[in-house]
């Protein structure tokens, strides 16, 4: 490694991103994958009652929300989550892994949407093998990401109407259907509890239904990029949730009455196609297929965006190698950490099923949010000069209890999250003992070159 007292300075990120490209980013980032993959793997945990793990989930989500608008406010710099725990509690080790586990989360909710993309909504027109539409997937989204930051958003404006729409075509359609008199109104309160109980039976799909509320931070990470973040963030962040929130419970409210519940879990990631069936039988089916095809796409490129973005600020914070600090002269894109969370994609969505997929990211985002809320409370004694948002100061202690349960065995969740999430975790502590015992000493060693 080069000695990085004498390391060129590197370009800084460029700021391309106002509050409305903003909005878009989050609205397009919670839209998308969860809803449009998932929908049939949450109604096969609840029952008829989709609509209550989706609500629980925005309820959560709304709550740590407050927590990242101080936290961006005070500390308007890329890395979120992993920058404010490395400034509420300076323990290289936790910040290493919070970085860590923020990039597998980003990761693997990319590889969900490649597996979407290719098991889903392509296999409506042509059959491929998953490995080879994931490589090329990710691939695609890596030249995007590489491209520029201006680029990615301003195609993930585009991309957010198209998968909004199919939302909207998934109520228009719903909502006209229920008023020519179809559907069960009885559904909606039916909760299949199986061999658990009816609180399990919520809690295991809301802890699955999470990952479709997941997103609002992945917006955190990408304040170096954005005209005065402490001002534009909190409507930004706010108004987008609750848009998202909305339609998701609206669709999810659709779908049961529509269609039976085990008819959805039966349909796993084709659930909306079913409902689509249900309320226009005539509707060609391939126009939706290219609708969540876009909306797939959009959700990976954010995540994507997300934790390059992510690891280039803990790279600036010294908390990672040097090396994936690096900026492209002429794109000023972060183009180490964007190959290296690429690679990492391509290997998971080759190796593991959508739902195990997102419910692992679901998890890992859970064990942050926990770890956000309770730092939140630990810099209130920071003070800054600029102003920002506060939040009050009831919401992080609850999002401490709802996230930290959300998180653990007890919430329902299968053995097998918890298991990839071990593995995950397992490697970021093998890459934290390389950058301590390697990298940690040689950068100790060029600081006190600096200085002599």
């Amino acid at each position: 490694m080069a000695d990085t007292s004498t390391a060129p300075p590197q370009p800084a990120l460029k700021r391309a991103i106002g509050p409305k490209l903003l909005l878009f980013f989050v609205i397009g980032d919670i839209l998308g994958t969860g809803i449009y993959a998932l929908t049939g793997s949450v109604s096969a945990e609840i029952g008829g009652a989709l609509w209550l793990p989706f609500l629980l989930a925005f309820v959560v989500a709304f709550l740590t929300a407050f927590s990242y608008l101080e936290l961006v406010g005070k500390y308007p710099r890329a890395a979120g989550a992993a920058l404010y725990t490395h400034k509420a509690f300076g323990i290289n080790f936790l910040t290493f892994m919070v970085t860590f586990t923020v990039m597998s989360s980003g990761v693997t909710s990319a590889a969900t949407a490649a597996k979407a993309f290719g098991d889903t909504y392509l296999r409506q027109f042509i059959e491929l093998p998953t490995w080879a539409v994931a490589a090329v997937f990710i691939a695609g989204l890596a030249l995007i990401n590489f491209r520029g930051v201006g680029e990615s958003v301003k195609a993930n404006v585009v991309l957010t109407c198209i998968e909004l729409s199919g939302l909207l075509l998934i109520i228009g359609v719903g909502v006209y259907a229920v008023m020519q008199g179809q559907g069960e109104p009885t559904r909606l309160i039916e909760i299949d509890t199986g061999d658990s109980t009816a609180f399990l039976a919520i809690t295991a799909a809301t802890s699955l239904a999470f990952f479709a509320m997941v997103g609002f931070e992945d917006s955190v990470n990408m304040a170096e990029e954005c005209h005065d973040p402490p001002r534009i963030f909190p409507r930004a962040m706010l108004l987008g949730m609750g848009i998202a929130g909305l339609i998701y419970v609206v669709v999810a409210v659709l779908s049961s009455l529509l269609v039976p519940a085990e008819d959805l879990a039966a349909a796993k990631s084709d659930a909306l196609f079913r409902v689509l069936e249900a309320g226009a039988p005539g509707f060609p089916l391939g126009v939706f297929a290219v609708i969540g095809l876009f909306a797939v796409v959009n959700s990976a490129l954010i995540n994507m965006l997300m934790a390059s973005r992510l690891l280039y600020g803990m790279s600036n914070e010294r908390v990672i190698p040097s090396v994936f600090g690096r900026v492209h002269a002429g794109r000023r894109t972060p183009w180490v950490s964007i190959v290296f969370t690429s690679a990492i994609a391509v290997i998971l969505v080759a190796t593991a099923d959508i739902s195990l997929l997102g419910g692992t990211t679901a998890l890992l985002l859970l064990a942050v949010f926990t770890i956000v809320n309770i730092a939140v409370l630990v810099l209130r004694k920071d003070e800054v000069e600029h102003e920002h948002f506060t939040a009050p100061s009831w919401t992080p202690w609850l999002g401490i209890v709802l996230c930290g349960f959300l998180a653990t065995p007890l919430s329902g969740r299968p053995l097998q999250q918890f298991l990839v999430a071990g593995y995950l975790l397992l490697a970021g502590v093998v890459l934290w003992v390389i950058n301590y015992y390697v990298v940690g000493k040689v950068e100790v060693d060029a600081e006190r070159l600096g200085k002599s």
